[in-house]
């Protein structure tokens, strides 16, 4: 049995840096890491060693700031009032006590209001005189980011009050997708081949965030109203009646349940919202309860992160119930076989799930999971669906056990498990399965690059035997003959294919060896060995110490190196793509000497991506002027990127650029940028 880790000083930090990157990469980069569940556990257990051990809490604590920042691609808005996040509870005890202590520190029975939460993005509308001038997202609750024209295209947004014009309004609401909109959305993602969103609340705050407003358009968002944060004219004395007044003008407000005196009837509503939950046609996380008195609130107030009236009961992951009909078992490019579940189709969270992840053989015979069974099905992390329970009562007469196969399902050879890990290797170098799986890697974007030569005609070419190796993808020009004998194949297409496959021998050392598949060898770790490396055989000769010493490139990358040139068969390869003419060179080394220079230059260190029509420049000329100034110029956009140029038609690399928070600049800021380097690296 495990035992329990010493809460001391070390897991405290550690648990806060945990909270703060998954912070930064839900409000920021509007990236859920975790569910929802498994974050408000962490945040609660941080609170509790926090008052506990008064002493250990810091500045930066997530306890008490709001977690996003606002982002420098939108200007700044000043919040008149404070953006305040909520306190989360997950027991109906928690929220009893909650009640008790604020009548208790009110001296009577005060009402309370109970209301669905929102899972989506908060925002701020500003309006003077009924005409609504600015709308903002909550940023860190003190700064956020001015959306207001992407906010003009939502329809749910008023443009002028209806009837009342008071002289200043500031609305508090939240903006998300519907399930059948994301449905929607999704569905248009993959028909043009585009990422898809992992969930509504993800596509719903990269929307908002999009720097053509044509875009956020196109997202069919919605709003839900559900605080006036200010008012200037008028005055309220309850909560019910603010949502009156903006129901009246045109906002779309979030229905009330019945007004509150008891712990009891609190908890009633709390439940009655949780029934409906997974018949709403938009996402809820949980319960809103409320002061309903507008001076109860003000009395008292706040403490540095939370209004002292409010809190939030919050539910557990949404569970769906289905059918596992069958466990499929999959072999992946390093062999490793993993269950998948095979499920009868049923929406979750928004969704349609008919397959979901079982992890490994522990967590199958843990959970003791059958085919047949009834299962509760969830999202990990929001994102994954996973089986959570088994519905043990409603299982099938004569089940079996599951057993993960102990051969190969793919090519029969042994399936071995070593001792400590949790994953079956198929042995066969030669499986098929994994050839397969190496070839998609091989002709992928960030490796070789072979346009055209996709999944299906991977398939079709290993069926009919006409590639044994990754080498062989450059002899299929040997049977251009019988290619093009093969229906639904035109001279004009295997000609192309045959010519995108003849460039890619030009590729730069950095693309071939990404494109190996040795394992921890990624298209940034190939690009860092690749400018202090010339070439693919001083590469070979290198020991496991001389490549740590490249910056980047860790213990298990450099053993991972070592052992595949070791090995006999990956040499034989190696040899037969030397003899079919591939470029061996790094185009991007550079020696000491020039390594030196190099260092002094401004803008060395930076990474930068090209992206769009630039009206001066070609994209060639642009990343040789980045490259001049001492930037490193990617083909992809991550989170390691420092800024992207974004000229027209960007397309796909500026969303995940606005998605990750990096810098964006266009081309008059690029050549501003060009004049003045050092300030440009300055203010990034």
């Amino acid at each position: 049995m495990n035992e329990s880790p010493k809460k001391d000083h070390k897991y405290y930090l550690d648990l806060k840096d945990r909270v703060l990157a998954l912070n930064d990469a839900y409000y920021n980069h509007d990236q859920s890491e975790v569910s929802d569940f498994v974050y408000d556990q962490l945040l609660h257990e941080l609170e509790e060693l926090e008052q506990e051990h008064p002493e250990w809490q810091e500045i930066d604590s997530p306890t008490i700031k709001v977690g996003g920042k606002a982002s420098e691609v939108f200007s700044k808005v000043n919040h008149d009032v404070k953006m305040e996040s909520l306190q989360d509870f997950f027991s109906v005890e928690d929220i009893d006590s909650f009640v008790r202590r604020t009548q208790r520190e009110l001296s009577y029975e005060a009402e309370f209001v109970v209301e669905e939460k929102i899972d989506g993005l908060s925002v701020s509308l500003e309006y003077e005189k009924g005409i609504f001038v600015r709308g903002a997202t909550r940023g860190d609750g003190l700064v956020g980011e001015d959306v207001t024209l992407n906010l003009l295209e939502i329809s749910d947004v008023p443009r002028v009050m209806l009837h009342d014009k008071p002289e200043r309004l500031v609305v508090r609401g939240e903006i998300y997708m519907t399930k059948s909109a994301f449905i929607r959305l999704n569905e248009i993602q993959e028909k043009n081949g585009v990422k898809l969103f992992a969930n509504p609340r993800n596509a719903a705050a990269g929307s908002l965030r999009q720097l053509d407003p044509k875009i956020t358009a196109n997202r069919d968002l919605s709003l839900f109203c559900f605080n006036i944060q200010l008012v200037e004219g008028m005055e309220f004395s309850t909560h019910q009646e603010t949502l009156k007044f903006l129901a009246r003008n045109g906002f779309k407000i979030i229905d009330l349940e019945k007004v509150a005196r008891t712990t009891e009837e609190i908890d009633n509503l709390i439940i009655e919202i949780e029934e409906r939950r997974s018949r709403l046609d938009y996402g809820i996380d949980g319960a809103v309860i409320k002061l309903n008195s507008l001076k109860d609130r003000e009395k008292l107030g706040s403490t540095s992160k939370y209004p002292r009236w409010a809190a939030a009961y919050k539910y557990p992951p949404e569970q769906v119930e289905t059918k596992l009909l069958d466990i499929q078992v999959n072999v992946g490019r390093s062999g490793k076989l993993t269950p998948l579940a095979i499920l009868n189709p049923v929406v979750v969270d928004g969704s349609t799930v008919s397959k979901a992840t079982l992890h490994n053989e522990d967590y199958i015979a843990e959970k003791d999971i059958r085919i047949g069974d009834m299962v509760k099905v969830q999202k990990a992390g929001d994102v994954i669906p996973e089986i959570s329970t088994v519905v043990f009562d409603k299982r099938p007469i004569n089940t079996e056990k599951f057993m993960m196969p102990l051969t190969c399902p793919v090519c029969g050879a042994d399936a071995v498990r070593k001792t400590g890990e949790a994953a079956r290797i198929c042995v066969n170098e030669d499986c098929p399965a994994k050839l397969k799986r190496k070839l998609e890697h091989f002709v992928s974007r960030n490796c070789m690059y072979i346009d055209g030569l996709g999944e299906k005609n991977i398939e079709l070419f290993l069926d009919l035997g006409l590639i044994n190796d990754l080498a062989d993808i450059y002899l299929l020009k040997n049977h251009r003959d019988d290619l093009l004998k093969l229906p639904g194949y035109g001279e004009k297409s295997i000609d192309k294919l045959l010519e995108a496959i003849e460039s890619s021998k030009n590729n730069s050392m950095e693309n071939f060896l990404a494109a190996l598949g040795i394992q921890f060898i990624g298209a940034n770790t190939a690009s860092l060995i690749s400018e202090v490396v010339p070439d693919i055989d001083t590469l070979m000769m290198m020991t496991a110490a001389n490549l740590e010493d490249i910056p980047g490139v860790g213990q298990a990358s450099a053993n991972a190196i070592v052992e595949y040139f070791n090995n006999p068969i990956n040499l034989e390869l190696i040899e037969k793509f030397r003899s079919l003419g591939l470029n061996f060179k790094s185009y991007s080394y550079k020696d000491q000497a020039s390594r030196e220079a190099e260092s002094e230059l401004p803008w060395t260190g930076l990474k930068a991506v090209v992206t769009g029509t630039l009206e001066n420049y070609k994209r060639q000329e642009a990343e040789l002027k980045l490259k001049e100034l001492g930037a490193q110029v990617l083909s992809s956009v991550s989170k390691n990127v420092n800024f992207l140029l974004a000229g027209e038609n960007a397309g796909s690399k500026l969303d995940k650029a606005l998605n990750l928070d990096i810098k964006i600049i266009n081309e008059n800021e690029f050549i501003e940028a060009l004049n003045k380097p050092e300030k440009f690296r300055e203010d990034l």
